[in-house]
C-alpha cells in the first residue's frame, strides 16, 4: 500500500557544463543556495544529508563528511551513496526511511560531480587487464556489446534510437540549465551519419561528461507545512535491485534489474504502464531508455523499435520523455546525473517546465542505473513514482 507522509518539498539544480574547473563542493554550495533561496528556508532546518559518491572525488573516502562541513552543516543522519545514478533516488528512499525512524526530520539529498574538470575514479575492484578483453573502454563499449547482444536476439531499427535522441535533443532546447554545445536541432540525417564509437553505438546514442550539481528537500508532509512550503511531490514507491541475476555466470545481458522491479514499483503504486504521465528514465544511452520501455511494460520484449516508432514521446505527446533533454542532450554531470531526471521530474510536477510544461503531471516515473560491469547488464536499476 502506497504511502503519501514524506514529501519533496523543494529542488534545486545548477546549469550543466563542460570543464567548469570548479570543484563538487563548489557546485554542491550553489545547488544548496538556490535551495534555501527557492524554498526560504534557513540553514539550520537541515539535520539530514545523503550526498551521492562522486567521480572527481572518488578517492576522498570522507567525501560525504567534507561535504557537511562544506555546506556548514551538522546533520544526525548521513548517508553516503555509491551506487551511481540510482544514488538520487536512492538518496530520497532512504532519507525516507530515516525520517520515518526519526534520525533526522528533514534531508537534503545532493548530487554533485566534476568529471570533465577533475577525473578521479578508478574501478578498483577487479584487474581490467586480465578481465576485460583489450580495447574495451568504460561504458560505451560495454553498451555497445550489450547493443549487439540485443540487434542478435529481437532486431533494433536504428531510426527507433535517433527517434529517443532527437525527441530529448528538441526537449533541450528549452532547457536553459542545459549544455549549451547542444542547444540545437538534431535531424534524422545527421543521427544516421553521427560516428560510431563502439560498433553499433553512435556517439550520438552517447552522453557526455560535464559538471553540475542538484539538491532535493525530503521531509513530511506536515513538516513541511509549518515550514511553509507550497510545493509538494509525494514519492509513492520506490523499488532498487543491485547485481540482478548475479549467481548465474551467463545470465541473458538483455535483462536488467528493471524486468524485476518495473512492474512492483507500478503495482506499490496502483499504476498501469498506460497510467503513467511522464517518463524521466536514466538515459546514458539511448539504448537503456529503449529497454526500460519494455521492463517497465509500455511493450513487450524485443517491440522497442516499434512502441518508440509509434508513441508520440514529445512534452505534449502520450508519454512525455525526459522533458529536460535528458543526459543525452542537456549533458551528464558525472554520478550527479541521476539527480538530473529527478529535478527535471519535480520541476514538472511544481509546473515550472516553462515551454516544455507537460499537461497534467500528475505522476513521474524516475529511474537510475548505476554502473556496467564488463559482460553484464547494468549493475544496480532503481525506480521512483512520484504523485502530486
Amino acid at each position: 500500500m502506497k504511502k503519501r507522509d514524506i514529501v519533496i518539498g523543494g529542488y534545486a539544480e545548477t546549469a550543466i557544463d563542460f570543464k567548469t574547473g570548479r570543484s563538487a563542493y563548489d557546485l554542491a554550495g550553489e545547488a544548496l543556495d538556490q535551495l534555501l533561496e527557492r524554498t526560504g528556508l534557513d540553514k539550520s532546518e537541515i539535520d539530514g544529508l545523503s550526498v551521492t559518491t562522486a567521480l572527481s572525488e572518488a578517492q576522498n573516502p570522507f567525501f560525504a563528511v567534507y561535504m557537511t562541513e562544506a555546506l556548514g552543516i551538522t546533520p544526525t543522519w548521513l548517508n553516503y551513496g555509491g551506487i551511481g545514478g540510482c544514488s538520487a533516488t536512492g538518496g530520497v528512499a532512504r532519507a525516507m526511511s530515516a525520517i520515518r525512524d526519526g534520525m533526522c526530520k528533514l534531508a537534503v539529498v545532493m548530487s554533485s560531480d566534476a568529471p570533465s574538470s577533475d577525473w578521479r575514479s578508478n574501478y578498483g575492484a577487479y584487474r581490467s587487464e586480465f578481465q576485460d578483453p583489450p580495447g574495451v573502454q568504460g561504458p560505451p563499449a560495454t553498451f555497445g556489446l550489450l547493443m549487439s547482444r540485443y540487434i542478435h536476439q529481437y532486431g533494433l531499427d536504428p531510426e527507433a534510437l535517433g527517434k529517443i535522441a532527437i525527441t530529448q535533443r528538441a526537449h533541450a532546447l528549452h532547457n536553459p540549465n542545459g549544455y549549451k554545445k547542444f542547444q540545437k536541432e538534431l535531424t534524422m540525417e545527421e543521427y544516421l551519419k553521427s560516428r560510431v564509437i563502439s560498433d553499433p553505438l553512435r556517439v550520438l546514442d552517447s552522453v557526455m561528461f560535464c559538471d553540475g550539481a542538484n539538491a532535493f528537500i525530503v521531509t513530511t508532509e506536515e513538516n513541511a507545512k509549518r515550514l511553509g512550503l507550497k510545493k509538494m511531490v509525494y514519492p509513492v514507491a520506490y523499488g532498487e535491485v543491485t547485481n540482478f541475476n548475479g549467481a548465474d555466470p551467463l545470465a541473458d545481458i538483455t535483462l536488467s534489474g528493471f524486468t524485476k522491479i518495473g512492474p512492483e514499483v507500478l503495482r506499490k503504486a496502483e499504476l498501469a504502464p498506460k497510467d503513467v504521465r511522464m517518463f524521466q528514465p536514466y538515459d546514458d544511452f539511448t539504448i537503456a531508455v529503449m529497454m526500460q520501455f519494455e521492463a517497465f511494460g509500455f511493450c513487450e520484449r524485443g517491440e522497442g523499435s516499434a512502441y518508440t516508432l509509434r508513441t508520440d514521446l514529445s512534452f505534449s505527446g502520450d508519454l512525455p520523455l525526459n522533458t529536460g533533454g535528458g543526459q543525452i542532450s542537456a549533458g551528464q554531470p558525472g554520478l550527479a546525473s541521476g539527480g538530473l531526471n529527478l529535478a527535471e521530474a519535480v520541476r514538472q510536477m511544481f509546473g515550472e517546465g516553462g515551454s516544455r510544461q507537460v499537461a497534467d503531471p500528475r505522476n513521474a516515473l524516475v529511474t537510475g542505473i548505476g554502473v556496467i560491469p564488463y559482460g553484464r547488464n547494468w549493475g544496480t536499476s532503481s525506480a521512483l513514482v512520484l504523485e502530486a
